[in-house]
């Protein structure tokens, strides 16, 4: 057997052990040949995070949706840490950073204008929304599905896979790492997290999970407005809001994250087919312009909404008060994006653009240029 055949059959084991002390396979090695993850698609900053920890003695890896990301050979826009080291302790590591969450904490490393999630391990002894500490073995049961539960550890160059998500990752496939008896039930917001993650990965659902999300989808009625309106953002600022937002409706989901929206849709094939033509010139909005300005991505959502309000051709012959007329529409559009509940002046940005399109004389306010750094980014040195 040639030489090159042999070394493809050598497979890297992570061991652990069991209750009785004895050996145990717990995952699977894959080395920078086998991966192919470019060590230039890795932040620098992230990178010196994990060297700095790992200085400290502590372990440390990148993971979840940036492993999937690079995995596939995109560019992640955010790159989350995960540690053995407690938050008290990675605080005293990095003195520009800070602790965040009331249940379970977290800290946040700043670099420059940049912000680094870093969690510690947890245990799955309170199921997967549990907030103890624990072990990388424990750690990876509480993740939602196999493509996000993927360990990369920058400095040996080796992706740790627990659950077969590298070989989910090349078949297409999403499938849930927690059962699917308690995934949405412990957290309804991964049946949102499924829809996207099935929309911007090509990643198949099962029969069985799609099923499953139909049936769950009126957990989401539960989960409060701040969630739903930064889940919605993600959806908005993703670059793949139509296809996310198809899925979604496929799977009973966006009536619970867009109600009035939905109802329309569900009324009027032909308001529908405009709000999705609306969200795919959104997406080529968001690969065209460098603009980040939410506003102007709100009017994608609400121009239709806005053009049924009145007979707009009559009301600028009237010579329509445009104060009156702007103070209803603003009224209107903050009811139709419930629960959404994006910033006020993002929004009155949004109304007065489309009335502006429409012939409405309104005075579009000067935005307020920021003269300092916010207090989270004002000090922040290079790590």
């Amino acid at each position: 057997m040639p030489l090159q055949v042999i070394l493809s059959l050598i497979v890297l084991i992570r061991y652990g052990t069991d209750k009785n002390g004895k050996p145990v396979k717990k995952a699977v090695i894959y080395t920078k040949s086998e991966h192919g993850i470019p060590k230039e698609k890795i932040d620098s900053d992230a990178l010196r995070i994990i060297e700095r920890l790992r200085d400290a003695g502590f372990n440390s890896y990148i993971v979840g949706g940036a492993v999937r990301d690079l995995l596939v050979g995109n560019v992640p826009k955010d790159f989350d840490i995960v540690t053995d080291a407690t938050p008290s302790r990675i605080k005293k590591i990095f003195r520009n950073s800070r602790i965040i969450g009331r249940r379970f904490r977290l800290v946040h490393v700043l670099v420059g204008p940049k912000i680094f999630e870093v969690s510690t391990f947890r245990s799955t002894v309170d199921g997967s929304v549990g907030n103890e500490f624990g072990s990388m073995d424990e750690d990876v049961r509480r993740r939602d599905f196999t493509l996000n539960a993927l360990y990369y550890d920058p400095l040996r160059e080796q992706v740790i896979d627990y659950v077969g998500g590298v070989r989910d990752i090349r078949k297409h496939v999403l499938r849930p790492v927690i059962s699917i008896d308690r995934i949405f039930i412990e957290d309804p917001v991964r049946m949102l997290r499924a829809v996207k993650y099935s929309a911007t990965t090509n990643a198949k659902m099962s029969f069985a999970l799609r099923r499953k999300i139909r049936r769950s989808a009126n957990l989401l009625s539960d989960i409060s407005p701040s969630r739903l309106t930064e889940e919605l953002l993600k959806i908005i600022n993703s670059g793949h809001s139509y296809d996310i937002v198809r899925e979604a409706l496929e799977t009973d989901l966006y009536m619970y994250l867009q109600p009035a929206a939905t109802a329309r849709m569900y009324a009027d094939r032909s308001f529908e087919n405009a709000y999705m033509a609306n969200l795919k010139k959104l997406d080529q909005f968001c690969a065209a312009e460098s603009d980040t300005r939410l506003g102007r991505k709100l009017v994608f959502l609400i121009t239709d909404f806005v053009g049924t309000l009145t007979d707009w051709k009559k009301e600028v012959t009237a010579s329509s008060s445009s104060g009156e007329l702007y103070t209803r529409t603003w009224n209107e559009c903050r009811r139709f994006v419930l629960p959404m509940n994006p910033q006020r002046s993002e929004l009155e940005f949004a109304v007065r653009t489309v009335l502006t399109s429409l012939g409405i004389g309104v005075r579009m306010p000067r935005r307020r240029h920021q003269t300092k750094q916010p207090e989270s980014v004002r000090g922040v040195q290079k790590i």
